[in-house]
């Protein structure tokens, strides 16, 4: 087989399409930080926890089992970096997945941990 490297001309067109086809600085520095905010176990759960669909604290509280002040915490973290989303219905917030790339993310995450390549 041959080696790239021998086929210099191959070689500039390659990187030349990995240049043109590389995100700004500023989008890759965005999607370090996206990685950085889901990849905490406590976010990583309320999201896993909305991902059937709205919730309030007190059962994101129940369902990930932490305690609330905690939770409000990781929620407001989440909700800075538009991860998730509130609505206020009387007295209490729901919360949602606002940005459902992100479960897509997560979703291929939790194929990749059964996969025995």
């Amino acid at each position: 087989m041959k080696n790239i490297c021998d086929n210099e001309e191959e070689h500039k067109a390659r990187v030349e399409a990995v240049r043109a086809a590389m995100p700004a600085d500023e989008k890759i520095f965005e999607m370090g930080a996206r990685f950085k905010v889901i990849s905490e176990p406590s976010r990583l759960k309320i999201i896993l926890a909305l991902e059937g669909g709205e919730l309030c604290v007190e059962h994101i509280t129940e369902a990930v089992g932490g305690n609330q002040s905690a939770v409000s915490h990781q929620l407001k973290i989440l909700k800075d970096n538009k991860i998730i989303k509130g609505r206020r219905q009387g007295q209490k917030m729901l919360y949602s997945v606002s940005d459902w790339h992100v479960l897509t993310m997560i979703g291929v995450a939790k194929e990749h941990l059964d996969c025995n390549e």
